[in-house]
């Protein structure tokens, strides 16, 4: 057993004080308004965790002996077995935690809280409980994107149309419209995991927001607790929440991203150039034929959860002073709101869209319409120096003789406008066969293999760029686990040699 710090008498005045003012301000018509223990039921095992880390630490420096270090740990986990419905009223778990642990060991019990706020422990308790609902949506963003790489490359040369304003532009491959998104996922991923590591810092020891004069070891705290440093100034450790702006903002870029997938897919589905599986679609409770992508419209509506939390969270930030205000009690169900909302989005968008068929025929047929091939004639007349503008102007005028039942001008249309235009014919600059090849869709899209083009070889690169950096990013997310699982084992370590 450690021998008594030079703080324990200032101890049980502390405590004697402390018991004094809660009666003072237990009672009245606001207190119910002012709890937050029923939203804190998300934080309470985090702040078990920060709980114990403190108490390891205080004896540790001395500040506690290591029977009440001991008689406070074994409490804590009577405390965590019976769970948080079982805590007695309280502004917030946190008080609710500690009058529980006294409730079992005596006023010894209130140390607990010796050289720490609720403010510094409320900040360290989000963050805790952050970092872990944050891997899990990076967890989940990752497999998607590995699903979304596989169905590209078996999709490579399905052959589809593209749109600009929702209008026939070019033909490309279902293979690389799925990469586009997992490219625009694997920015969502590095943006989630900037964001986590500057998260990842401890504010623990901060106390109210002046700091503490006991001999605290906020070092020792966060290695407990797995913070891979400490947000050092105390005033901003414990008064800060612009890591919750951070990821929220986060959330809704990546919200966002799924919304356009699912709008594409929604749009898709109502050409018939996609079927969704049945358990990705409803049908009408009047109407029998009907197959509704009721699962996107609801990842394309999700995404207000979370744009919608960060305009809250913003407006709660915005004109607080310094240090600690109750308003930010409020602050953290915007982010809780958000980051449930988007990863249950990223499964289902994502599961829709690598469970669906794709009809190759249907899709082949339409990529052609609206003369989608028309950019791939303005260019091969480029290609055989004629400046691309002007080949526009013949391309543009060709296709203003098309009636409404045709996709494309026939040759001998294209020579007749090029006689008018260039002064010679179609064929003075390039062979018929050149033309037709140009004109079919497949064709098309197989001339376009510059990087990063649809073209099945330039997907296949873009494929094997997005694997590595898949890769990456999986081993990324596997260190930041692997770190917070080992601080668990080391915290659980320390723990038991006081119980």
């Amino acid at each position: 057993m450690s021998e008594e710090g030079p703080g324990d008498d200032r101890l049980e005045d502390d405590i004697e004080q402390t018991v004094v003012r809660r009666d003072r301000f237990s009672g009245g018509p606001a207190r119910g308004f002012l709890s937050s223990l029923a939203d804190d039921a998300r934080i309470f095992e985090a702040d078990l965790a920060v709980d114990r880390a403190h108490v390891v630490m205080l004896a540790e420096q001395y500040v506690i002996d290591d029977e009440v270090a001991g008689e406070i740990l074994a409490a804590l986990a009577e405390i965590e077995a019976d769970g948080h419905d079982a805590l007695p009223e309280g502004e917030d778990v946190h008080e609710a935690i500690e009058s529980a642990v006294i409730e079992r060991v005596g006023e010894d019990g209130g140390k607990m809280h010796t050289a720490r706020s609720r403010n510094d422990e409320v900040a360290t308790c989000i963050r805790y409980r952050l970092r872990e609902d944050l891997l899990e949506t990076i967890a989940t963003v990752v497999v998607a994107r590995r699903q979304l790489v596989e169905m590209a490359a078996d999709h490579r040369e399905v052959v589809m149309p593209g749109y600009t304003h929702l209008q026939p532009a070019q033909p490309t491959t279902v293979g690389h419209w799925i990469a586009s998104y997992e490219q625009a996922l694997a920015r969502d991923t590095g943006r989630l995991l900037d964001a986590y590591d500057r998260l990842n810092q401890n504010p623990l020891g901060s106390a109210a927001f002046a700091g503490t004069p006991f001999d605290v070891n906020r070092e020792r705290t966060a290695e407990l607790l797995g913070f891979e440093g400490v947000a050092e100034n105390s005033m901003d450790a414990s008064a800060t929440r612009d890591f919750l702006v951070e990821v929220t903002a986060a959330l809704a870029n990546l919200a966002t991203t799924l919304s356009g997938l699912a709008e594409d897919v929604i749009v898709m589905a109502s050409k018939g150039h996609v079927e969704l599986a049945d358990e990705y679609a409803s049908t009408s409770s009047i109407m029998p034929q009907k197959k509704n992508p009721d699962t996107l419209e609801l990842v394309r509506g999700r995404t207000g959860d979370a744009t919608a939390g960060l305009n809250g969270l913003l407006t709660n930030l915005k004109g607080q002073p310094r240090a600690y205000n109750r308003d930010l009690q409020r602050a953290g169900r915007h982010a809780w709101d958000a980051i449930d909302s988007v990863t249950e989005s990223v499964e289902v968008a994502v599961g829709a869209v690598t469970t669906a068929e794709w009809p190759a025929e249907t899709l082949a047929e339409a990529a052609g319409e609206g003369f989608s091939t028309a950019t791939g004639i303005a260019d091969l007349l480029a290609m055989r120096g004629v400046p691309f503008r002007t080949a526009h102007e013949v391309v543009a005028r060709a296709a203003e003789t098309l009636k409404h039942d045709e996709n494309a001008p026939d040759y001998a249309t294209l020579d007749a406008v090029a006689e008018e235009v260039l002064g010679d014919s179609l064929s003075a600059y390039v062979d018929r066969d050149a033309v037709e090849r140009a004109l079919d869709p497949a064709e098309s899209v197989r001339t376009r293999n510059s990087r990063g083009g649809p073209a099945p070889e330039a997907v296949t690169d873009q494929l094997e760029v997005a694997t590595d950096r898949l890769d990456s990013d999986e081993r990324a997310l596997q260190d930041r686990q692997d770190a917070l699982a080992t601080a668990a084992e080391r915290l659980d370590s320390e723990v038991a040699t006081y119980v």
